[in-house]
Order: structure tokens, then C-alpha cells, then sequence
């Protein structure tokens, strides 16, 4: 569900990982739907071009990860930093980019809205802030902290995440910047890059590719996922309706479910079947050692914001469209 778009009617928003899985969705509902001006920020051109063939956008060259943010010329009203590494073998192989990317790009992008002036903010967080689950709820409220051993490599991302929470909060309080913090549920949908090595993206390679879904645990992690459309009419959502400075599950308890019934639903769809392995070191390294991981969504249902996409129907669309059938209108 998304909100009315009206109020971004000739204005400019400047968007990190408009590339990635979200960014990509969320870009082409906002050109489809509201004459505003998009500037995204991409390490890569033809990455760029690829992405969005012909579509009316900016676009400025800035490995977030490694550079200093590049000159943005003109007004920017507002900063929607969705780029991070999400998947295991990038936290595994890849740490310290990581970091930069969730941490110091985060604070240049801060910096920037401060000059810039912009009207908010927008930092994507992720479940992952919430650590473990101490066997206390059944489902994180944005008030929740759970266990995150720092002293680990895999600790990179979600204590990443917790730190730019962080410097999102003190750059509202010294420099009076509006921000908002979605904090999303783990995304799936028709714009997953190939290059996701997340259990539901391989899951979904695999059984498009006519193999067996292949497993790497007993499965019964209990965790939140959402569909990409979904996932973008949230953000948006917390954007234009959210309180200054709060943080917003996005997430649909519909689609809560434990990762073996995950596999077993895309392979029953595929006419596959599901089968046991064990992971490699750097996939390992990457795992998240939370087992329950399920995010409450009242806060941002009272913003008036429902998910359209249970998880049957969403995963029949995602494998769909990836197969090449007909694409399914965003709702």
C-alpha cells in the first residue's frame, strides 16, 4: 500500500542503492505515478542503464563504499539512503565496505541533507538492529534490543545498522535534520539481483533453474518477509507520514513463516523438491544466528499503511515474473 504521492510533485529526491532490489521498485512506481525529478547514486553506469533503460532520471557516479560523496549539484529536498550490503557472502567477503556503507556514507549523506536542507531523511534499517531474540516476545516492537555479539565478523551489519540509527538521531538532534528509520522485514520480489546470496533469493534461483531447493540448517528459523512492492510502499509511507526521528517496522504478519515452509512453498511451486546441505565457511560466516525474528508492524499500520502481498501469493508473483510471464502491476 502506498501513501498519496501528490506531496512529491516537482520535488527531488536523491537515492542511494536505486539499483538494488527496492530501489529499482520503488523508483519506477514513483516516475509511473508523480512528475518529481530521481537522482541515483551507483557505482556503475551501464549497471545504471541496465536497471532503468530510458527511464527521465539523474544519475552521479559514487562508490559509497570507497569514495567521498561527489559534488550533487541542485536543490534536494529529499535523501533516501537504501544502499547496503544485505546478503551473507557480501558480510562475509566483504566486512568493511559493509560498515562504510551503513556507517560513513550514512554520514556523508547527513551531512549533505544538512546543506541541503533537505525536508527528510530517510535511513533503511533492517530487522537485523533488533539482534536476537532474548525468548521474551514473539515479535520486535521498535523499543526492543536483543544480543549482538560485536566481536564477530558477521556482527558487522546489523551493529552497522544500530550506528547509523544512531547518527541518524544525533544528526536530528544537533543540526535539527528530520529523519525516519524504516526498519524493514526480509525482502523478496521480482527485482532481486542475481548476485543475492540470501536463503529465500538462492532458494528462488535454484528452483527457477529447475534444481532441487537446497537447505542449510533444519529450517525452523521463524522470521518476517515481505514483498519488494510492499517493502517500497512502507518506506514511502514512513517518509511522508511517519514522526520525526521514529523508527518503523515494515513488515506483514501474513507473512511470517519459518524458513523449511518457506523452501517447501517455492518447491511446491516449481515442482521441486527440498533437500539438506551444509554450508560453506563463507556462507556460515554470513549467517544470522537469530532463530525468531519477527517484527511487530502496529506502529506503522497506525500511519494507515497494510501490506497488499501475502507470502503464497507474492512468492507465485516473484517466481512468476522471474520466469518470464506477463509482469503483475504494483497495487
Amino acid at each position: 500500500m502506498y501513501p498519496d504521492l501528490k506531496p512529491l510533485e516537482g520535488k527531488t529526491l536523491l537515492v542511494t542503492g536505486g539499483t538494488g532490489m527496492i530501489g529499482k521498485w520503488m523508483i519506477d512506481r514513483l516516475l509511473d505515478e508523480v512528475d518529481c525529478r530521481i537522482v541515483v547514486t551507483g557505482r556503475s553506469r551501464e549497471k545504471f542503464d541496465e536497471r532503468f533503460p530510458g527511464r527521465r532520471l539523474g544519475f552521479v557516479r559514487w562508490d559509497i563504499a570507497h569514495e567521498r560523496i561527489p559534488a550533487i549539484d541542485g536543490p534536494v529536498d529529499y535523501i533516501v539512503h537504501l544502499a547496503s550490503n544485505t546478503h551473507p557472502v557480501a558480510y562475509a567477503t566483504d566486512p568493511v565496505a559493509t560498515i562504510a556503507m551503513n556507517v560513513t556514507a550514512a554520514k556523508e549523506l547527513l551531512d549533505l541533507g544538512v546543506e541541503k536542507k533537505v525536508a527528510r531523511f530517510v535511513y533503511a534499517s533492517s530487522v537485523e538492529v533488533y539482534g536476537q531474540n532474548r525468548g521474551d516476545v514473539e515479535r520486535f516492537a521498535e523499543d526492543y534490543c536483543g544480543y549482538i555479539d560485536c566481536n564477530t565478523l558477521r556482527a558487522g551489519y546489523p551493529e552497522s545498522k544500530r550506528c547509523g540509527e544512531a547518527l541518524c538521531q544525533a544528526y536530528a538532534k544537533q543540526y535539527g535534520l528530520d529523519v525516519v528509520i524504516p526498519r524493514i522485514a526480509r525482502v523478496y520480489g521480482p527485482t532481486l539481483l542475481k548476485t543475492d546470496t540470501k536463503a529465500l533469493s538462492q532458494f528462488i534461483a535454484d528452483a527457477l533453474a529447475g534444481r532441487d531447493i537446497v537447505l542449510k540448517s533444519e529450517g525452523m528459523q521463524y522470521y518476517s518477509y515481505l514483498h519488494v512492492d510492499d517493502a517500497a510502499g512502507g518506506i514511502l509511507f514512513a517518509m511522508l507520514r511517519g514522526g520525526r526521528g521514529e523508527a518503523y517496522n515494515v513488515a506483514d504478519e501474513r507473512s511470517d513463516i519459518r524458513l523449511r515452509d518457506l523452501a517447501a512453498l517455492i518447491a511446491r511451486e516449481c515442482g521441486r523438491k527440498v533437500v539438506f546441505d551444509l554450508p560453506t565457511a563463507a556462507e556460515a560466516a554470513g549467517f544470522s544466528t537469530a532463530t525468531v525474528a519477527r517484527l511487530d508492524p502496529g506502529k506503522i499500520a497506525a500511519l494507515g499503511w497494510k501490506a497488499d502481498w501475502g507470502i503464497e501469493e507474492g512468492i507465485r508473483q516473484t517466481l512468476r515474473e522471474l520466469a518470464g510471464g506477463k509482469r503483475t502491476e504494483a497495487r
